[in-house]
């Protein structure tokens, strides 16, 4: 063997090591985004009710990406076992392609994080003035103020404005404790005050928002700018094999 290429086997097997592991982390990328996509569409449906702009086919592309990805993170760890340079050129445009995705969808999360909240909170207050207690968005109400533990827009008097206020009260989902609440209650501003949750849903989902941007944001790039190290160690290895012939073994 020439000596040339002994010297150049160990760089080789150092850079298909550190693909074969930054490929099979890509994949886990994809499981994840694909988990995602399935938890939103199962579990967070009835809430995207409650913002008549949010886009329905969500879900759908969270786990058309995730697999995607894994498909991508499956065909690296085979063209770097193989060791084909136009193998290796093709993930790193599969790589490009899957950054300026990640980059763009993250820019305009944090960009258009102000319009959301403004969409919310307009669904949100049509949605307590037009409550019913059995329609969809109404449940959906029901379901939010019972997990974030809130009541009403900006604070339980919201429910005062309401029509469903003089039929039914206030709804039982913003009781602290749903036992101690009667219909009675509910029906009495004074009694049902000291039975329900103060504080309104608005403001815990736009703190909720705000106090993790910071980290949805750096989680996301970080997870983008991640495919600049891919798309270089398949590029550096494509350069490394076409340069000295080197066949993988």
């Amino acid at each position: 063997m020439a000596p040339r290429r002994m010297e150049t086997k160990p760089v080789i097997f150092c850079l298909k090591t550190l693909l074969l592991i930054y490929s099979f982390i890509f994949w886990v990328t994809g499981v994840v985004l694909l988990l995602v996509g399935l938890w939103w569409k199962l579990m967070l449906s009835p809430y995207m009710l409650l913002i008549p702009s949010s886009p329905s086919n969500a879900p759908y592309v969270l786990v058309g990406t995730g697999a995607a990805i894994m498909l991508f993170g499956l065909f690296g760890c085979f063209a770097t076992i193989r060791g084909h340079p136009w193998m290796l050129k093709l993930y790193a445009v599969f790589l490009s392609l899957v950054f300026m995705i990640e980059l763009v969808a993250g820019i305009s999360g944090f960009v258009f994080r102000h319009e959301m909240k403004d969409a919310f909170l307009s669904s949100y207050t049509e949605a307590v003035s037009r409550y019913n207690k059995y329609d969809a968005r109404s449940q959906a109400v029901d379901d939010l103020q019972r997990r974030l533990h809130c009541c009403g827009v900006y604070n339980y008097t919201n429910w005062f404005n309401s029509p469903y206020f003089y039929s039914g009260g206030i709804p039982a989902s913003c009781c602290v404790t749903f036992a101690e609440c009667s219909g009675a209650e509910l029906k009495n501003a004074t009694l049902a005050v000291r039975k329900i949750y103060k504080q309104g849903c608005y403001d815990v989902v736009v703190s909720f928002i705000e106090e993790n941007m910071g980290i949805i944001a750096g989680v996301t790039f970080g997870i983008a700018f991640s495919q600049v190290i891919g798309m270089s160690l398949a590029c550096t290895l494509s350069h490394f094999i076409s340069t000295n012939q080197y066949e993988m073994v």
